[in-house]
């Protein structure tokens, strides 16, 4: 799981290393060259150097700038991680096993409850979870198998979008976190400002690094935002799935017998 973090981080990393890029080439000579007008008959100014490479953006405004930067390399990778774990775990295959199915329905047809059991348990899963909190009542009457099964549907549907949720919570951060950068930013401009007479072209610099900030924040946000609603609405249809087939499968046991062995 660390590994997968650490992948998910650096990916995160390059992403946003290639779309600032992408935005500099895109926007021609990125940060304008600073030019100071002469007074009549003097010689012009020269231009300010120029210094608009991506690890300048990173670097350009301090420690504080930087540990920005940072966090927001962490949320795009949290992203990155629950994206692809969502993506992995969200499934049919995983949620409800076409062999869990057949298995369990083959075990229902035979009216052997113990052998349904045992098939779920050894199919562990969030349906095979809901089944075996049905079948462990199945003595207790039907409204006490419908309260379990309900109960651990709950329950399982809870797990499900809890890690769903982190990718949320990262596209709602994400963006206050650039903003936060270009709040630090502005204060460190004006500060320099209140110095005296401020180099205009250091100080440019120190604006667009911090604006830079937010349009980071919003290249994780954008995506992350997407992927979260596709994902959960593909969470909700199998849930929804997951529940008729339970109760398709658990209708049987109103009449069922337990066989011992």
């Amino acid at each position: 799981m660390k590994k997968l973090m650490m992948t998910a981080v650096l990916a995160a990393g390059m992403m946003l290393a290639g779309g600032l890029a992408y935005a500099q080439e895109a926007a021609g000579e990125g940060i304008a060259e600073v030019r100071v007008e002469a007074a009549e008959g003097s010689t012009p100014a020269k231009p300010a150097k120029q210094n608009d490479g991506f690890f300048a953006i990173i670097f350009g405004s301090g420690p504080i700038a930087t540990l920005i930067w940072l966090s927001l390399f962490a949320v795009g990778g949290i992203v990155i991680y629950f994206v692809v774990d969502c993506s992995i775990m969200i499934r049919p295959q995983k949620i409800m096993p076409q062999s869990l199915v057949s298995n369990v329905k083959a075990a229902m047809g035979e009216g052997d409850v113990i052998k349904a059991l045992k098939v779920c348990e050894s199919e562990p899963g969030p349906m095979a979870n809901i089944l075996i909190a049905g079948f462990s009542h199945v003595e207790e009457g039907f409204d006490v198998i419908q309260e379990s099964i309900g109960a651990a549907a709950d329950l399982e549907t809870e797990r499900i979008m809890q890690r769903l949720t982190w990718i949320s919570v990262c596209a709602n951060i994400s963006p206050m976190v650039g903003l936060l950068g270009t709040v630090v930013g502005m204060i460190l401009a004006f500060a320099t400002l209140g110095t005296g007479a401020p180099d205009i072209g250091a100080l440019a610099l120190t604006i667009s690094f911090s604006l830079w900030t937010t349009a980071a924040g919003l290249m994780v946000a954008i995506p992350a935002i997407a992927c979260y609603f596709g994902i959960r609405n593909n969470a909700n249809r199998l849930i929804l799935r997951m529940q008729a087939m339970t109760m398709e499968l658990v209708k049987d046991l109103r009449n069922v017998e337990v066989v011992n062995d």
